[in-house]
């Protein structure tokens, strides 16, 4: 992959989508594509062949970094709801903006604007919110707390293995926290 000052690396980019209610992971990928607006499709897909009983998607939390018209469509054609970040936000705003509504949407949004409009509201803004408390915290119990910070094997295919080996230890050590005491 390109690294910023010029020059390659042989790096990874960790996918993983988590399930909102348990924090555990549905389905781990590794791409080596700097950016992650191309993995919303492959990941919704990857969700999609999981077996039947498991619950599907009803919404998508993530950050600017997955922000295109063109994922936002593929959410809705999905009939999964999107909430991705268009751009950062800045970490204090003003007390006004976190409780006012905001205007009404024109007539014949695209997919764009209706997903903007949902992240302005004020149920949009606490459903984003919990991407920082259930998501976040998943990639860093496995940085910290597991200790895994780099991958020990070469090659996609045995990284693919390793990270896929790293979440099922999430997942034992998420569902032993989730069982009834």
């Amino acid at each position: 992959m390109p690294v910023a000052g010029g020059g390659f690396e042989q790096c990874y980019n960790a996918q993983a989508v988590v399930d909102n209610e348990t924090m555990l992971v549905l389905t781990p990928q590794v791409t080596q594509a700097v950016n992650d607006k191309q993995q919303v499709t492959p990941m919704l897909e990857r969700v999609r062949a999981l077996p039947a009983g498991l619950n599907q998607p009803k919404q998508l939390l993530a950050d600017a970094g997955y922000f295109s018209a063109e994922n936002v469509a593929t959410c809705e054609q999905a009939g999964i709801e999107p909430l991705i970040a268009v751009q950062r936000d800045h970490h204090h705003p003003h007390w006004s903006e976190r409780f006012s509504e905001p205007a009404a949407l024109p007539p014949d949004p695209n997919p764009v604007q209706r997903m903007t409009h949902r992240l302005k509201t004020t149920a949009g803004r606490a459903s984003y919110a919990l991407r920082k408390q259930r998501v976040e915290p998943v990639f860093g119990i496995i940085k910290s707390v597991m200790g895994f910070r780099q991958f020990l094997t070469r090659g996609l295919d045995n990284v693919q293995g390793e990270w896929t080996l790293v979440c099922l230890a999430w997942n034992l050590k998420r569902m032993a926290a989730l069982r009834p005491q």
